[in-house]
């Protein structure tokens, strides 16, 4: 079933639930702090594919599991320095390249193998970051 529902806090969903109220399916998430969610939620939470875009300007495009950013994505900071690559749990974790403001990948290129939102060890990963653009463009064309 769809539906809308205002929160008390003043946030908004629409979108799909399922029979026991919890946001499920396809839906558009409106916080009160004006962040907007737009994809995939299962037992309430973001899951599957799905794009988030914060006040300050700052957005991801990609596959999200319990909430998190949590497999292949796109972050890009509101200064447009951008990383495409691996997420779990919310973080950038596993392989990916950083973008930094000016377009330039740092050198030596910022493209590897990353830990806790750190490079750990430089490696070249093209089949990942292009997998990692791809998920976020579908992400951006799901249709609520």
């Amino acid at each position: 079933m769809q539906g809308t529902f205002r929160y008390p806090d003043g946030s908004e969903y629409t979108g799909d639930w399922s029979e026991d109220g919890q946001r499920h399916g396809l839906g558009y998430l409106i916080f009160s702090d004006h962040a907007k969610y737009r994809g995939r939620f299962e037992n309430g939470l973001f899951t599957g594919l799905g794009c988030i875009t914060y006040p300050d300007g700052s957005k991801y495009d990609g596959e999200f599991s319990q909430g998190r950013f949590h497999g292949l994505g796109v972050f890009t900071r509101c200064d447009g320095m951008k990383y495409d690559g691996q997420f779990q749990d919310g973080k950038i974790c596993g392989l990916g390249l950083l973008t930094f403001t000016d377009g330039s990948h740092g050198l030596p290129r910022n493209e590897g193998h990353f830990e806790n939102n750190k490079l750990i060890r430089r490696e070249k990963c093209t089949d990942i970051i292009r997998k990692a653009i791809s998920c976020a463009e579908r992400a951006k064309v799901q249709q609520i």
